[in-house]
């Protein structure tokens, strides 16, 4: 499931991930992000972190208590320290700085399925 509040940032992402995975969902904030969680049950997660309503990192951490099992790599422009800190604290499993590599998306998501 990928989770971005910019509709083109979700498409990137559906493009480089859509050759060797499959795209069960989208979501543009945090909010639906846990609600498409709770249906779609995906394998993994790649989870903005600024976003409206709920933000990532609170995202990560509603995710987390309903499936302490969640595999969710953050993909952000804010690489700083303190935010990935943060996000790994909150239980995600990688974290991408954007703008992004597309090899380096595939191999953050290899190396968690």
């Amino acid at each position: 499931m990928i989770v971005d509040d910019a509709a083109f940032m979700r498409l990137n992402l559906r493009k480089i991930l859509k050759e060797d995975y499959e795209i069960i969902g989208e979501a543009e904030n945090g909010r639906e992000a846990v609600e498409k969680y709770q249906d779609l049950k995906p394998d993994i997660v790649t989870m903005d972190i600024t976003m409206p309503e709920m933000d990532g990192l609170e995202a990560i951490k509603a995710i987390k208590d309903i499936d302490p099992a969640a595999n969710i790599v953050v993909c952000s422009a804010m690489g700083q320290q303190k935010m990935v800190i943060e996000a790994i604290e909150a239980g995600a499993k990688d974290f991408i700085v954007k703008p992004f590599k597309n090899e380096r998306v595939i191999n953050a998501v290899k190396k968690i399925s």
